[in-house]
């Protein structure tokens, strides 16, 4: 590609929130040093986490298939297509528009064998840093600003005075607590959540969605009076206004932990079923977080996603997880 030449790109990663967040130095890279059109397609639930990026020239979204923006892609004319998701769908879509494309690396034979055999093979390499090994023929770099997001201003949110909730604004430090995951084997049993907050000292806010809103009333409840529960109160970029003002960030394997990075905010990051080896940790200095994960498991890593229940029944890479004085 003849860089001194204004090229339209497509990048593509269809979910979810940290997947697209881990893609956003891409996006940056690609627009600052190349000067090419950059478009982004993803599905429509995920849009809010690209919508304000100015690096982004145009935003295209599905809601189940390439199919229904097939025309309007064709128009386009794309001269490049850069593939961060690579699945059957994204497969579809480079049959369907014929387009030279660049293809990120998934290592899924070598995720395959760490969760089925715990046989190691996977490069000590950040997912960031392999999103970008995908545009290396492109002769851009890795400008080490880290991970971007963009919060519009009408999402702002001043966590002083949010529904009244915060009756004495001045406790400090303030701590953003994510309790939620896609997958229960990536959430601490609520418990221990409690205990957790019993610990911290200064301001607690509890973030997560609305399927979250009933497991954080308990853990505001029989917490303490210094943890506010915002769970389901708040959409992803009121949540991540108050990462941003936080002083530090607990959060499990999710995409509120990559958008905390993006603010580069002190992170406690927990690991369940899943290990920070398949390269998505808080990409942030390493002084910058600490990570919370049982070692030495037979079982773990049980799936380089998660379940909804422990296969083994015994949850021991949650249960057995120890939560000292450093953490608080």
């Amino acid at each position: 590609m003849d860089l001194h030449q204004k090229r339209k790109i497509l990048i593509v990663r269809f979910s979810s929130i940290g997947d697209i967040v881990l893609t956003t130095p891409v996006v940056r890279c690609l627009k600052l040093q190349t000067g090419a059109e950059i478009h982004f397609l993803t599905k429509r639930n995920y849009q809010t986490v690209i919508q304000s990026n100015p690096y982004i020239d145009k935003v295209w979204t599905i809601d189940k298939t390439v199919s229904e923006i097939k025309m309007a892609l064709k128009n386009e004319n794309f001269d490049l297509i850069i593939d961060l998701h690579k699945n059957l769908r994204t497969l579809h879509l480079r049959l369907m528009l014929n387009v030279k494309t660049l293809a990120f690396d998934k290592l899924n034979f070598q995720k395959w064998l760490m969760v089925n055999f715990k046989i190691n093979r996977l490069p000590k390499k950040h997912i960031v840093d392999r999103n970008l090994e995908t545009v290396k023929s492109l002769g851009v770099t890795n400008d080490g600003k880290g991970l971007d997001y963009f919060i519009p201003k009408k999402d702002n949110v001043d966590i002083t005075t949010f529904e009244g909730q915060f009756i004495t604004p001045n406790l400090q430090p303030i701590t953003a607590f994510a309790i939620g995951a896609a997958h229960a084997t990536k959430r601490l049993p609520t418990e221990k959540i409690i205990d957790f907050c019993k610990k911290i000292n200064g301001r607690v806010i509890l973030l997560g969605g609305k399927e979250d809103a009933e497991n954080g009333e308990k853990i505001a409840q029989e917490s303490g009076s210094h943890v506010v529960n915002l769970c389901g109160k708040l959409n992803l970029n009121q949540s991540a206004s108050v990462l941003q003002q936080a002083d530090k960030v607990i959060s499990h394997d999710t995409g509120l932990m990559h958008i905390a990075a993006a603010f580069q905010k002190e992170i406690i990051s927990i690991w369940g079923n899943t290990i920070p080896e398949f390269g998505m940790y808080p990409y942030v200095d390493e002084a910058k977080f600490k990570i919370l994960e049982v070692k030495g498991l037979g079982c773990r890593p049980c799936s380089k996603i998660g379940h909804g229940q422990c296969p083994k029944g015994h949850f021991d890479c949650m249960n057995k997880l120890v939560i000292d004085a450093e953490c608080s």
